[in-house]
């Protein structure tokens, strides 16, 4: 179902249409189209993980994303809808290629290419997100930039769970 079809039907208001905006809003953040907040994203949006309310930090936190990950890609591997809310299980890769400020850090440029799975759970009414919570492993994607690294010990401990 597309998101054309679910606004011609009035379908709004059910998962399959909820995944449907997902897509949608998942596709454009690829594309890097950002003007699909507008559409997408209510306006008093509340991103559980940085604590923020707002459509416009939301957006920036996209922004600041695609700076230091031009090629930034995320593909969708699982979505499941119930109810109101939508969850996402991500693969995404990039290369680190500009400056990247993380949480107020700046990291340079690494030129490492990254992979890591994350899980989006996406809260919508009326065709909108309205609510988010994510959960990603930040260690990892830091030892891949080469910004972090185990101990000798616990390089042994990692070897157990490749």
């Amino acid at each position: 179902m597309t998101i054309s079809e679910v606004k011609n039907r009035n379908d709004v208001n059910t998962p399959e249409a909820n995944k449907a905006v997902i897509r949608e809003f998942i596709q454009a953040y690829n594309d890097r189209n950002l003007d699909v907040f507008d559409e997408l994203v209510a306006e008093d949006y509340f991103d559980n993980l940085f604590q923020q309310r707002g459509r416009e930090p939301f957006r920036e936190l996209f922004t600041m994303a695609f700076k230091g990950f031009p090629d930034w890609y995320e593909a969708i591997e699982d979505i499941i809808a119930e109810g109101d809310k939508v969850w996402v299980r991500i693969k995404a890769t990039g290369t680190h290629t500009n400056e990247w400020d993380l949480f107020g850090v700046s990291v340079p440029p690494t030129g490492n290419k990254i992979e890591m799975n994350m899980v989006f759970i996406w809260r919508l009414e009326n065709g909108k997100l309205v609510e988010g919570w994510e959960v990603d492993d930040n260690l990892e994607i830091l030892k891949q930039m080469g910004v972090v690294d185990y101990t000798e010990e616990g390089k042994k401990f990692a070897e157990v769970f490749k």
